[in-house]
Order: structure tokens, then sequence, then C-alpha cells
């Protein structure tokens, strides 16, 4: 069995906000999970599902059971990165929306233009994209991007 990454679970201390952030930034869906104060996120077309492989994942949203964290304390846990088509147009949307910079986007030669907000709740997310701010494409369209091939061994 390989060892996918397959979910992943933002905690927010106000969910409701959280929804409407992510919904208007990403277009992500949110559907509340039972009686739990616990929502799943399809993130959308091609992401993988229990039946099928994917090109992306889906997660959840969950009451957070604790304070939130400080802005400019180190991460504690793991930061998830989301492919959008324009980072910086997203970063800027992203602001309008009541996040807060954490890492501004810049160019990262072979890997693309990257990004990281910090969300209403202060979590911290980054995007990237695969057009550097020029417009130069790290990877042709027409390559599959194999992890395999791309990860180094530990």
């Amino acid at each position: 069995m390989s060892s996918l990454v397959v979910h992943f679970e933002i905690h927010a201390s106000e969910p409701q906000r959280l929804i409407d952030f992510y919904s208007q930034l990403l277009g992500w869906r949110f559907e509340r999970y039972g009686e739990w104060q616990y929502w799943s996120i399809s993130t959308g077309e091609g992401s993988i599902g229990t039946a099928s492989p994917g090109m992306g994942i889906n997660g959840g949203l969950a009451q957070r059971e604790g304070p939130t964290p400080a802005a400019g304390a180190p991460i504690n846990g793991s930061t998830i990165v989301v492919a959008v088509d324009d980072v910086d147009a997203s970063f800027a949307r992203g602001l309008e929306l009541g996040a807060a910079e954490a890492v501004p986007p810049e160019d990262l030669e072979g890997v693309g233009r990257v990004g990281y907000l910090r969300d209403p709740d202060g979590n911290v997310f980054g995007m990237i994209s695969e057009a550097l701010s020029d417009g130069t494409e790290v990877r042709p369209q027409s390559v599959a991007l194999d992890p395999m091939q791309v990860t180094p061994e530990p």
C-alpha cells in the first residue's frame, strides 16, 4: 500500500467564518457531517474519491478545541498548499476576504510561484501556480508530474 495523503483538516474557532472564506476564495463546497461540528470539504473536480483516484484531495473542517494560533508563532501542525491559476490574484483576494500575509508571493525556479496566507482563524496555507510572475511556465502542460520521480529519497 502506498502512503499517499488522502485527506486534510482545517480547525476553526468560528466554522462559518472559514466556510465563507474558503468558499469565496477557492470555490470549495462544504457539507455538514452528521450532528458533529464537522463539515466535509469538496475541493473540486478531479479530487480523489473513495472509489477512484484523482489529482487532488478533499478534506474536512472541524471545530477548534483550543486557542487559535498566535500571529508570528511557529506553525504547529501541517500546512496545505492549493494549486491556483494566478497566485497574485488569489493572494490579493484572500487579503480582501480577511486573510493576513504569512509569506508574500515569490517565484521559485523549477517549482512555480508560491505565496502563503493566514486565514481569518490564523491557519497558514499556501497557494502555488506553475507560472512564474513573468508568465513563464515551469512545466510544459503536456508533462504529467509523477511524485515518485520528483520526491527525493530520505
